[in-house]
């Protein structure tokens, strides 16, 4: 989720996030490469978009802190539309990070997929600003993979996790790392077509989500 804002004086679309980490493995260090990874990406295509006859570049703001100490109540009450609440642990069910849905602004995610460089929080992000999982997961031939692109999609092989394996066998598919924000993706967010108040608008919805420790919730039966 997040803040658009017009800066009509530097012709800047704005869109501002806050990204709020917690949960046992939730680490200073983490959570500033998490922000980063976001604000880099989203950055990378140098968009802009014309609206009312002007035309905009599109900027992404990202911050962030830590928060171990943050209570369901705390995220409950949020009236922010710049904060995202991330759960951040060892364990997770599924063996997956996920966020609460296409447009929210909270989600849990594991440890282990924050890797540096592994694109996980950049795509993650583009869920809570409205983003889903293209329909069609076969792209051989179309090159370098968009940001949406879940982990199983067939790409070229130099985007595997194996280049040498053919399609779709393990090692077969895309490896995360290789995806990129693309000037697609962010079209798709159709900015253009946003009703602004008094220059503001925004980006995904309020879930407002507090997630517990999957560990110490384990699925029986």
């Amino acid at each position: 989720m997040g803040e658009v804002e017009i800066d009509e004086g530097n012709r800047l679309l704005i869109i501002r996030s806050h990204v709020v980490c917690y949960g046992n493995a939730a680490e200073e260090e983490l959570t500033e490469r998490i922000r980063a990874e976001i604000e880099t990406m989203w950055n990378e295509p140098l968009v802009s978009i014309r609206l009312n006859d002007v035309l905009y570049r599109i900027r992404f703001e990202i911050t962030s802190e830590t928060n171990k100490g943050i209570t369901d109540i705390d995220i409950y009450q949020n009236i922010d539309p710049k904060n995202n609440y991330f759960r951040i642990e060892e364990f997770a069910h599924g063996n997956i990070s996920f966020v609460d849905g296409v447009g929210s602004n909270s989600g849990y995610f594991m440890l282990e997929n924050l890797y540096p460089g592994s694109t996980t929080a950049a795509h993650e992000y583009g869920h809570t600003i409205g983003l889903d999982h293209p329909a069609i997961i076969d792209i051989r031939g179309k090159g370098v993979p968009g940001i949406m692109y879940p982990r199983g999609t067939l790409v070229d092989p130099e985007f595997q996790y194996d280049p040498t394996k053919p399609a779709g066998v393990t090692g077969g598919t895309m490896h995360p790392m290789h995806r990129r924000v693309l000037g697609d993706d962010i079209i798709q967010l159709r900015l253009h077509a946003m009703r602004f108040k008094k220059g503001k608008a925004l980006l995904g919805d309020f879930t407002n989500v507090y997630h517990p420790n999957h560990s110490d919730y384990p699925i029986t039966g």
